[in-house]
């Protein structure tokens, strides 16, 4: 009797198995089946957390006071304390290195042929300028010739890159990534990866493959039976991450406090949530107290180098046998203490590019909203035949293999309500009503969009330098031995992370049908 009562249980197991994995999900508004062939053939992805791409770190997003929060002993006048909300996003663990923009420069190389004159111009706008090194009273021709291509540099900051090709390296990067993940994912031949695979323009980007203007050789996906047959990854399918990029300025800043570990956590005996704690003291990223200090146990780390900075006038490593921070230029990638986030690097070693646009911070540059940003300049799609709506043949695209982007007009802007510029660099630049001034008391405006912000102490900085609510500028088509870069990348889904909801949830009442 016994077993038979086991023999009917797993029956029914079996049969309930069957009969849910043949069960649809249906839409709360028309009652249709999802995924289902015989009804419609809407295909809707089952949810699914953001994947976590290579290099990066998750960075939980909150609120912080932005800017110069001590005494601005330079008198700039340039970065005013308000407080700003951030919200949640990766960064890469550490600076981008030499071996990794090599890397960059390979696939240039093999993509678009170095013997073709046509070329020329796109392989030499993507050469680092090595010759940052040099200086009128300095012998630093072994830097010049050796720093980005000898393996000994290989974990160390790429320099010499300006901000326009720090931009471009992060839209390749975005394109290797999820070409990778496609191929891993079955929706591309791994074939397609080799070398000849792909020539000049005929090359993988993320948006021209969601366009349908590059055609991948198709991988061995499967689709779940009773569902539309899918070879082809789209947006709504999650198998794609968003672009890297450059961070954005308050995006750096919070990431450099690491004010994760100033944040107490919820109780999980008690049920409580956490008070709301905002440091507005902290100078430097590994600090855990007003005086900078991280460890103060028994003093155990006092005079401990904790970033790659200059002490002094002509100190820039220390005296042999006791060297300071240990390096003389820049120093690897993964030195030094990472800050709360698990972040290296984010003071000394290398200043680095941020995405913004500059212009002095006044007290009318500012935006009520999460996400502070100066540098708007709005796009969209070119269309090259309008008389279609078929993306293959609406679009087009240029020599390098990317989507076509044309600049959103004023024109078409005037209308809205949220913005009625296509380009807004300049919105609300403060100047004489804001009370601030720049370039010996002339006037607080930097006339040309190419100036850009870099953020971040280096090797020749001064401590100063090192609070990350320090800001220079610098042409976006200019580059220095001090200057490097770091990615980034929207968070889609919970601020809190994967496997956290948002929002927060209460019973519901039943009621009466």
């Amino acid at each position: 009797m016994r077993n038979l009562t086991i023999l009917v249980s797993l029956v029914v197991l079996f049969g309930s198995c069957k009969s849910s994995s043949k069960s649809k999900s249906k839409s709360d508004v028309t009652g249709w089946n999802y995924n289902d062939k015989n009804m419609g053939g809407f295909k809707v992805s089952k949810a699914k957390e953001q994947g976590l791409g290579p290099g990066l770190v998750f960075v939980q997003g909150g609120t912080f006071t932005m800017g110069q929060t001590e005494e601005d002993v330079m008198s700039e006048w340039n970065n005013i304390p308000r407080r700003v909300s951030v919200p949640s996003f990766y960064i890469d663990r550490t600076e981008v290195a030499n071996v990794h923009y090599r890397e960059y420069l390979h696939w240039l190389t093999r993509v678009f042929d170095p013997s073709d004159p046509a070329n020329a111009k796109i392989l030499e706008g993507a050469l680092p300028d090595t010759l940052v090194w040099r200086s009128e009273l300095s012998y630093n021709e072994p830097m010049v010739e050796f720093y980005f291509r000898h393996p000994g540099f290989n974990e160390y900051p790429v320099v010499g890159v300006s901000w326009k090709q720090a931009r471009d390296f992060c839209l390749w990067r975005s394109d290797r990534v999820n070409e990778g993940n496609l191929v891993k994912k079955g929706y591309i031949n791994k074939a397609n990866l080799k070398p000849g695979a792909q020539q000049g323009d005929n090359n993988f980007t993320s948006k021209s493959y969601l366009l349908g203007l590059y055609t991948a050789p198709p991988g061995k996906m499967k689709t779940p039976k009773g569902e539309p047959k899918q070879t082809v990854a789209t947006l709504e399918s999650g198998a794609l991450l968003p672009d890297y990029r450059l961070p954005f300025e308050a995006e750096w800043e919070y990431a450099a406090y690491g004010l994760i570990n100033q944040n107490p956590r919820p109780s999980a005996k008690e049920g409580k949530r956490g008070e709301e704690l905002a440091s507005n003291k902290q100078m430097y990223p590994w600090a855990q107290n007003v005086n900078g200090l991280r460890d103060t146990r028994h003093g155990s780390w006092q005079g401990q180098f904790l970033a790659n900075f200059k002490r002094g006038s002509g100190d820039n490593a220390g005296v042999a046998g006791g060297l300071n921070d240990r390096a003389f230029y820049t120093a690897p990638v993964n030195s030094f203490f990472p800050n709360g986030f698990g972040i290296y690097n984010m003071a000394g070693n290398v200043s680095e590019w941020v995405e913004d646009t500059y212009r002095p911070l006044s007290t009318l540059d500012y935006d009520d909203q999460p996400a502070p940003f100066r540098g708007n300049k709005y796009q969209k799609l070119y269309v090259a035949d309008s008389s279609t709506m078929d993306p293959s043949t609406r679009y087009e695209k240029d020599s390098t293999g990317r989507v076509k982007q044309a600049w959103v007009t004023d024109a078409e802007s005037k209308n809205r309500r949220n913005y009625q510029r296509g380009n807004v660099i300049d919105f609300n630049d403060g100047d004489s009503l804001s009370g601030s001034t720049y370039g010996y008391g002339i006037t607080t405006m930097i006339h040309t969009e190419k100036s850009k912000v870099y953020k971040g102490g280096s090797w020749n900085d001064r401590a100063y330098w090192l609070t990350p609510g320090a800001r220079r500028f610098l042409e976006e088509d200019q580059s220095l031995s001090t200057l490097g870069f770091r990615c980034a990348m929207n968070r889609m889904g919970s601020p809190e992370g994967n496997g956290r909801k948002t929002g927060q949830y209460y019973k519901t009442r039943r009621q009466k049908r």
